[in-house]
């Protein structure tokens, strides 16, 4: 019966994620017009999307989309965390990092199946394999698909340490269902508006 229970939660999120990812790209396909574009005028050295590999479910590697909101130089001297406040960004990258609205390609990568509205955030494999080294049990969150957005950041903010967001993180898939998805959902939302967080 629990395992019912299970399949039927998996089956009713991911068709939740595809739902609310095709109504997000539909609905903002003018304004992603419109970003892409300014972007692109603003910093003609690249073009308005930006890829990078993160780690998904069960370790499986996948490119992670978004709109493009550091120079082409950020990384020359290697990965680097993104800073609050942080002079690699464009003019354009800071509003958009500001209102998050950088993530909206990410809506695509739902749609695909690489993610999901909701899970622990997905890590790049470089950074990874240093938390692996000294946060025990790090792995144990490539149990489920990643996600735009999760319980560590509507929880703890989005400014944690891994080894705190590992916490929250095993929380939420301890704790998984259809409404706690959705209060992440609407915990996310305010916290666009508030501009908490935004880096």
């Amino acid at each position: 019966m629990l395992e019912k229970s299970y399949l039927s939660y998996w089956r009713k999120k991911r068709l939740f994620d595809i739902f609310f990812a095709t109504l997000i790209l539909l609905g903002f396909l003018p304004l992603m017009i419109i970003i892409a574009i300014v972007i692109v005028i603003d910093d003609p050295t690249a073009g308005p999307f930006f890829k990078q590999k993160r780690v998904g479910r069960h370790g499986k590697e996948f490119y992670m989309y978004k709109f493009r909101s550091m120079c082409t130089c950020a990384e020359q001297n290697g990965p680097q965390w993104a800073e609050k406040d942080d002079d690699r960004c464009t003019r354009v990258g800071r509003i958009l990092r500001k209102t998050r609205l950088d993530e909206l390609p990410q809506f695509w990568n739902i749609l695909k199946g690489d993610m999901s509205l909701v899970g622990p955030r997905p890590e790049r494999p470089y950074f990874y394999e240093e938390f692996e080294k000294y946060i025990h049990g790090f792995h144990h969150r490539l149990v489920v698909r990643p996600g735009l957005t999760g319980w560590a950041q509507v929880s703890g903010g989005y400014d944690l340490l891994p080894e705190e967001k590992i916490v929250y993180d095993m929380e939420y898939i301890s704790k998984m269902s259809m409404g706690m998805d959705i209060r992440c959902v609407v915990r996310t939302v305010r916290l666009i508006f508030t501009h908490e967080g935004a880096r």
